[in-house]
């Protein structure tokens, strides 16, 4: 097929040839190409190991290669190859290993068998060409036959893509999403312009992008790669949660991160607003710059909340000096003066914000909320940013809840919701648990979405981590003044038995936690101090593998779940993860490796992006329930549902028997076990560790060095995230003409 040459330095040796056909692929990178295969060479009794470098390697090819031979001290001989080509298979034995290898969805072992039987080796040419004749076989279907032919196909060209990216020094990982998402053209699409890529396929970046645009000949200083860049650094900041940037920064990171002049990046950035990309706005008499969709979705939201706070609730002429007395008898619960108050606040209002830490009564007040309205007859929908979520939601209501993107009735084909302001949501009342989650662009889609007519009511806690995505919502609309607001403080006498709610207040009032006197009295909070990161690990390892499920009898998979500050490091997320599997998952089935994971049977998994179409969404942890080589897919349980994905597809999942505490906003487990140290220094602050604690419903166990703990409790960075929403909502309701 082609070569590609290996990182080897060129021995100062004559090179040999030698050819033969892959036996087992040992190693294969498929982000560097890097390879070590068992290759049976003619005239040689035994196998013969070789290393190189190939976009893409299968079981049944042919190799031919030129090289040298290298005794390597731990490996034994080897032959380095300098230059290897890949040719498909030409012998029966070889052309069955080929279609038995898994590369080509749905065609295994038993599937090769039957065709090579069938088809000798002519088997190629007729997938190729007349696929039709699969239906030959007995047991051979239509959807069988187009599933294999649409499969050749597909490999062929994702091999063309492979090796596309590899001659520009790029790791091919990606190319079947590349192929997925521009089809036969991707190889020139990318050639045209190398930086779509960055904006069109998850897990590329710019830099990426940007290696391939100089490598075929972009200059540095062009135009194209400076517009690109600045794109690039707003994305970048919208990740961290920014919605915008001020100019001076975004021309100074610009500059930096491209290598080009600040003139050149400041007319890019002209360029930009100019094609639409990019908004310009002045706030707070500073020159701000947004991303096209971010403005459209900040303004949006301002826009819709001053809208559905005009008008009164459908329950305006509601007596609430019999309407609190009447629910305080019907669900036999006393509630407190401060939730008396919000109630009447919460009746009183078309819009709503309740906010507050655990065991402050916010289920009480939501219920009460609720009993008094739905007697009413009004129509009330539930809904929460993620699935686990909308579980908890619905448990505690014993209502109906749904996820956001189930609400608004996501369309995969289109790419959008099927409820919008043309297609509202028809409901007296809107619900939004776990508000502090929801992005700028989300709560954007949520809010317009709502009738005039319909109330809203957003309950959550602004002391937790801000969402994954832009903006910092719940505490903008909080801080601006404008939207009633119910803050409630006081812990009830039974959340204040635990622990857990205990010492969660005490962290988020820049307090020690504190730990049962009595040390062998069971508790639901611990603190296990350690002197190094070495020694955290090693407790971890022995607290959630044997003395959590031997105490507690939790189910150290199901029910524990380990929350770190940071991803990378000894004990971060990718470290842990690695090390735990070894320990509680004793599977030998089948493991698949991809994108830097290796997934088997009863691993916990963590969806890391958004799925739309598969209605998954970053966080959700699920379990593999069977995997299927044939195919090329892996089932994956999320909350009693069973989801596909193609092996193709595995970028979007990490192990998750430890997950970062910012995934795990919205989620609740049955037992947590924070690690802290100092090597986290740079992520050690209140709200990750308040977050992170409150994540606990039965057990939180932290692990740690003390003078780390102390840190995350006294450190309350200022850092903001970048958004004007705050002040658009005080500025349009002061001024609402501003609006029009």
């Amino acid at each position: 097929m082609t070569y590609t040459k290996s990182p080897a330095a060129k021995p100062a040796v004559e090179l040999e040839v030698l050819s033969g056909s892959i036996e087992r692929v040992t190693f294969h990178s498929e982000d560097s190409g890097f390879c070590v295969l068992r290759v049976k060479v003619r005239g040689q009794q035994e196998l013969v190991t070789v290393t190189g470098s190939a976009a893409s390697i299968s079981v049944g090819e042919f190799v031919e290669c030129e090289g040298y031979w290298f005794n390597d001290k731990n490996y034994g001989l080897q032959f380095k190859s300098q230059r290897l080509s890949v040719i498909a298979p030409s012998t029966i034995e070889g052309m069955e290993k080929y279609l038995g290898s898994g590369m080509i969805k749905g065609i295994g072992p038993h599937f090769a068998k039957k065709l090579i039987k069938a088809f000798g080796e002519e088997v190629f040419e007729i997938i190729e060409n007349t696929p039709e004749r699969m239906l030959e076989l007995p047991g051979i279907g239509q959807k069988r036959m187009s599933l294999v032919s649409s499969g050749w196909a597909e490999q062929k060209i994702v091999r063309e893509i492979m090796v596309f990216l590899q001659s520009y020094g790029v790791g091919s990982s990606r190319a079947v999403r590349i192929y997925k998402t521009y089809g036969n053209e991707a190889v020139s699409k990318v050639s045209e312009n190398p930086y779509r890529l960055a904006l069109d396929i998850h897990g590329i970046g710019f830099k990426t992008a940007d290696t391939i645009a100089l490598k075929i000949g972009i200059p540095k200083e062009s135009l194209i790669r400076a517009q690109a860049g600045v794109r690039h650094v707003l994305q970048e900041l919208s990740s961290e949660g920014h919605c915008a940037s001020p100019l001076n920064k975004l021309i100074e990171s610009s500059s930096s991160l491209l290598e080009i002049s600040a003139e050149l990046a400041a007319e890019a950035i002209e360029k930009e607003v100019e094609e639409g990309n990019i908004i310009r706005e002045q706030i707070d008499e500073q020159d701000m710059l947004y991303l096209t969709r971010l403005h459209r979705a900040e303004c949006g939201v301002t826009a819709h909340i001053l809208r559905l706070m005009e008008g009164e609730a459908p329950w305006s002429d509601l007596d609430l000096d019999k309407a609190i007395p009447w629910v305080e008898q019907s669900t036999d619960i006393a509630l407190s003066e401060s939730q008396r108050v919000a109630v009447r606040k919460a009746l009183q209002n078309k819009v709503l914000v309740i906010t507050g830490g655990p065991g402050v009564g916010k289920t009480t007040l939501v219920n009460s909320i609720l009993k008094i309205i739905e007697a009413k007859d009004a129509e009330i929908l539930l809904c929460a940013p993620t699935g686990r979520a909308a579980k908890r939601l619905a448990e505690s209501t014993g209502r109906e809840a749904k996820t956001i993107h189930r609400l608004l009735e996501f369309d995969p084909k289109q790419g959008g919701f099927k409820r919008n302001s043309d297609n509202p949501l028809q409901a007296d009342l809107i619900v939004v648990d776990e508000s502090s989650m929801i992005d700028i662009v989300l709560m954007n889609q949520l809010l317009r979405a709502i009738c005039d007519e319909t109330a809203l009511l957003l309950v959550g806690d602004v002391d937790q981590l801000p969402s994954v995505g832009p903006g910092a919502v719940l505490s903008d609309i909080i801080n601006s003044g404008v939207v009633p607001t119910v803050r409630l403080t006081e812990i009830f006498r039974q959340a204040a038995s635990s622990k857990i709610i205990l010492n969660a207040h005490r962290i988020n009032e820049g307090k020690m936690p504190v730990q049962e006197e009595k040390r062998e009295a069971l508790s639901d909070f611990y603190f296990i101090p350690a002197n190094s990161a070495e020694e955290v690990n090693d407790k971890l390892m022995q607290v959630v593998c044997e003395r959590i499920p031997k105490r507690f009898g939790f189910d150290p998979i199901k029910d524990v779940q380990v929350l770190t500050p940071m991803n990378r490091g000894g004990l971060g997320t990718r470290s842990l993860n690695v090390e735990l599997k070894k320990r509680l998952n004793k599977n030998e089935g089948p493991q698949v490796s991809k994108f830097g994971w290796e997934f088997g049977v009863g691993d916990k998994v963590l969806q890391t992006v958004n799925n739309y179409d598969k209605e998954v969404f970053n966080g959700d942890i699920g379990t593999i329930c069977s995997i299927d080589m044939e195919e090329s897919e892996l089932l994956i349980e999320f909350d009693g549902r069973q989801v596909a994905y193609d092996f193709s597809e595995l970028d979007e999942l990490s192990l998750s028997y430890a997950a970062s505490i910012h995934k795990s906003q919205g989620s609740e487990y049955p037992a947590v076990v924070v690690p802290l140290a100092m090597q986290h220094y740079t992520m050690l602050e209140r709200n990750l560790l308040y977050t992170g604690v409150t994540r606990g419903k039965k057990l939180v166990v932290i692990i740690g060095q003390a003078k780390a703990l102390a840190m995350a409790v006294k450190t309350k960075k200022s850092s903001v995230r970048v958004s004007a929403l705050r002040q658009r909502l005080k500025l349009v309701f002061e001024n609402p003409q501003l609006l029009n």
